[in-house]
């Protein structure tokens, strides 16, 4: 080893931030030190988020392992590879072997002028055929704790003040490894409170039209008893019912009234993800892992540690994305995507679709054991139009709000505008009774308020004698995809590319601004974000 270079090192690891990017710089820049076969390093990991260790439960105490994070050498065997982690030695309990003792004991070690006939050698052959000489290895200790062990295997013989420079740099690596991990939690943490701070606003804006639960009807009550059941548990709930029926207000209910209230509540639009995107949306990527994957980035799972996810659309996910969701619904666990690290995390389930999942299980295009694990415990919301009684107190509850909103007198509604309105079907449900009444207020010159609704073509179409109407043509997803890319370009022409505002796109579609501006990127238009 050239101790010269160990400087160079330390300046290019001070370049890095992240956690992988620290180790890789750190070890590579040993191992190409004149002389060095193989350097590496192991951190004090529970073996419990290691998912190489095959026989983890051996130890009681799963926080007393080292496992190897970084290796890198110069080997005479062209088939080597030094890069490997999931080798023999990959990890360590403390004290076991010559490694294990360094961390155990915190005492550098210094093994030079080896013959390679040494009886505590492991493996002789190799210590022989690589023409190793020396064993070296410093702790890394940062503020009294040891994070971990660095060693390497030389052919030089190394003397006292070479393994001083080896002292110092392990100082100064077991500084800038404390620094990437601070560096991690606080990027996982600044992700979480925008994910938070985004659905705060969505929140916002759903409770300036939405507002709490409105209605007496037994449908209603019956969703609301589920609520208050399966709140203070941990099961994983399936949310189901038509669009705009208030699925995430449901969701947001059951987090508010559970233990986990204190931590975030992450949502994934699941149809709003490319389906080369989901493996990185939910876990996460490290930097490299794929083109365009500049920095480290944590996924939602990480996010939502400790507190719930919401998976919205959840019958979007892919097929072959579906066993690993399962994976981490089953284990708790997951690694980013080109991470080998696995990590641990404790997340309540809340997912919501629109579909029938059983129908979806059926055609082969849901997993029937990731169905069961979802549905633990499921609660469907009837559509507006099973609930007739609670329209007139909707009514009501949105024009005082959307009133409010606008800084305008609370308009008058006549009891046959009530009637009217309960009398309509309202296939979007409370979403499209929300968008019509407000823009009743909008429009609002006084007298009593009026709501002029339009026959929708569904309506006039089952007004048709059943013997004049021709079965319907089943459509494909892609069918569905072209559809629904139409109806957005119609929206964006006739708003001129405004997405969110009033008249926007989104308010033409009775869509949040947000789920709109998620789905055009997925289709690649283009809007703009306000008006």
């Amino acid at each position: 080893m050239n101790p010269a270079k160990l400087p160079q090192v330390m300046v290019a690891t001070a370049r890095q931030r992240g956690l992988n990017d620290v180790l890789r710089t750190m070890i590579d820049g040993i191992a190409q030190c004149a002389n060095v076969v193989l350097a590496r390093i192991w951190l004090m990991t529970r073996s419990d988020l290691c998912s190489l260790c095959r026989v983890r439960d051996e130890s009681p105490d799963h926080t007393a392992w080292l496992h190897l994070v970084a290796s890198a050498g110069t080997s005479r065997d062209p088939q080597a590879d030094y890069g490997r982690l999931d080798g023999a030695f990959h990890r360590f309990s403390l004290g076991e072997r010559k490694i294990g003792h360094v961390a155990k004991t915190g005492e550098p070690l210094l093994l030079a002028g080896l013959r390679g006939d040494e009886e505590w050698l492991a493996d002789r052959a190799w210590v022989e055929r690589e023409g190793i000489r020396t064993v070296a290895a410093q702790p890394l200790v940062f503020h009294g704790e040891t994070l971990g062990v660095l060693a390497l295997f030389d052919r030089g013989v190394l003397d006292a003040e070479a393994l001083e420079w080896l002292r110092v740099f392990a100082d100064y690596a077991a500084v800038s490894i404390a620094n990437a991990r601070a560096f991690e939690e606080i990027d996982v943490l600044r992700a979480r409170l925008e994910e938070e701070n985004i659905y705060l606003r969505e929140e916002v804006t759903a409770a300036l039209g939405m507002g709490d639960f409105v209605g007496e009807s037994a449908g209603l009550q019956k969703v609301l008893r589920q609520v208050e059941l399966v709140a203070p548990t941990d099961a994983s709930v399936l949310v189901t019912g038509e669009s705009g029926t208030g699925k995430e207000l449901v969701a947001r209910a059951i987090h508010d009234r559970s233990a986990r209230k204190g931590r975030a509540l992450i949502k994934v639009n699941c149809s709003a993800v490319p389906d080369t995107l989901f493996e990185s949306e939910f876990f996460g990527h490290v930097k490299g892992a794929f083109t365009g994957a500049l920095h480290d980035r944590p996924g939602r799972f990480e996010l939502a540690d400790r507190g719930t996810l919401f998976l919205d659309e959840i019958g979007e996910v892919p097929l072959g994305m579906q066993t690993k969701l399962l994976r981490v619904l089953q284990e708790q666990e997951f690694e980013r995507v080109g991470d080998t690290r696995t990590r641990k995390v404790d997340v309540r389930i809340i997912a919501a679709t629109n579909c029938d999942l059983k129908d979806e299980v059926e055609a082969g295009r849901f997993r029937q054991d990731l169905f069961y694990r979802l549905s633990v415990f499921p609660v469907d919301i009837p559509p507006l139009r099973e609930r007739r009684a609670d329209i007139p107190r909707l009514v009501l509850h949105f024009v005082a709000q959307s009133a409010r909103r606008l800084n305008r007198p609370i308009p008058r509604v006549s009891e046959a505008a009530l009637n009217r309105l309960a009398a309509y079907d309202w296939p979007g449900n409370v979403r499209e009774l929300q968008n019509v009444v407000e823009r009743a207020v909008i429009v609002w010159q006084g007298g009593p308020l009026q709501f002029p609704l339009e026959p929708s073509d569904r309506r006039d179409a089952q007004s048709k004698p059943a013997d004049t109407q021709s079965p319907p043509r089943l459509l494909t997803r892609e069918d569905l995809r072209r559809l629904e890319r139409e109806s957005i370009e119609r929206a964006l022409r006739q708003t001129n590319g405004r997405v969110s505002g009033r008249d926007g796109a989104a308010e033409l579609l009775g869509m949040k601004p947000t789920t709109l501006a998620s789905r055009i990127a997925a289709l690649g238009l283009k809007g703009n974000a306000t008006g």
